[in-house]
C-alpha cells in the first residue's frame, strides 16, 4: 500500500463511519493513529486495518473477534492469522447459513398466512 495518509475527518468520510465510531475503535484498541497534538493521521497499516474491521462487521463478527484477530498478525504473523480467519470464517458461515433458514421460514410462514388471508377475503 502506498504512503497515504489520512486525517480524521477523511478516514470518517473514507470509510462512511461516524466521529464517535472512530474513536471508539481507537478506545478498544482497533487502531492506532499517528497524533499530532490533538490531530490524528491514519497511515497505510490502519486504513488497512479499518478495511479489515468494515469487511468483518459485514460479515457479522463482533469488535472482539476482529481485535483479536488483528492482534495475531500483530503478535504471531500472517500464517497465523489466517489459520484463524478459517476457523472464524467456517464458524460464522454456519451461523449465517442457520439464520438463511430461519429466515427463509419465517418467510414462507408469512406469505402462507397472507395468502390464506387473502383467499379469505375473496
Amino acid at each position: 500500500m502506498s504512503g497515504k495518509r489520512l486525517n480524521f475527518k477523511e478516514m470518517c468520510a473514507e470509510f462512511d463511519v461516524t466521529p464517535r465510531t472512530l474513536r471508539y475503535y481507537e478506545y478498544i484498541e482497533l487502531l492506532s493513529p499517528e497524533k499530532d497534538g490533538r490531530a490524528r493521521y491514519y497511515g497505510p497499516r490502519e486504513i488497512g486495518r479499518m478495511k479489515l474491521i468494515m469487511r468483518g462487521r459485514r460479515f457479522g463478527f463482533s469488535l472482539e473477534e476482529i481485535r483479536q484477530f488483528l492482534l495475531i498478525y500483530d503478535e504471531q504473523g500472517t500464517e497465523a492469522q489466517m489459520k484463524t480467519w478459517i476457523e472464524l470464517a467456517d464458524r460464522q458461515l454456519g451461523v449465517l447459513a442457520e439464520q438463511r433458514a430461519q429466515l427463509d421460514e419465517t418467510i414462507a410462514d408469512l406469505q402462507k398466512l397472507r395468502d390464506d388471508s387473502a383467499k379469505t377475503l375473496k
